[in-house]
């Protein structure tokens, strides 16, 4: 049995619980409560254990994002890609957290959540709004879903999986 840990960040409202919950359940709930500090939540997908941590997108968690991120497998950076307001702070702070020399080289996954509104970003321009060209110390991926109708959950899924491969091997 393989163990992996993740921790899941991003602006509040983004959906980061969404997604946990649907990776570890395969659910959705209309109504969720915004997460305050974290939760941390374990799931088995065949041979591999997910630690997911769940963080707090409020302002005042964001200063704790890299303790939290800090020799994790893969950091899930989350953004609301029908809330085009909130991309350019989720920028700054994705930025802000991938120049931390403690995190250097810690796979990110960015999540375009909500592509289910009409509203959402393409990923082509979700991709150019965070500037995610200008990462290029760490493997990348972004990959847009909608906890909602289930879209791309798997392939987030396997990506995870794939991942937790990589981590213990190179371990």
């Amino acid at each position: 049995m393989m163990e992996m840990e993740l921790a899941l960040v991003g602006l509040q409202n983004a959906g980061k619980t969404a997604v946990v919950n649907a990776i570890v359940a395969g659910g959705y709930s209309e109504d969720m409560i915004p997460t305050v500090g974290f939760n941390m939540k374990k799931v088995t997908k065949g041979n591999v254990t997910i630690k997911l941590w769940d963080l707090g997108g409020q302002q005042r968690f964001r200063s704790m994002w890299e303790r939290y991120c800090h020799g994790v497998s893969a950091i899930l950076f989350v953004v609301d890609a029908a809330d085009r307001d909130s991309v350019p702070i989720s920028r700054s702070e994705l930025h802000a957290l991938v120049v931390n020399p403690s995190l250097s080289g810690i796979p990110l996954l960015v999540l375009g959540n909500k592509i289910d509104k009409s509203e959402a970003l393409s990923k082509q321009a979700l991709v150019d709004q965070l500037g995610l060209e200008s990462i290029t110390d760490r493997e990348l991926c972004c990959y847009m879903i909608s906890c909602k109708n289930s879209i791309n959950i798997d392939v987030v899924t396997d990506w995870l999986v794939k991942h937790s491969i990589k981590a213990k091997s190179s371990s």
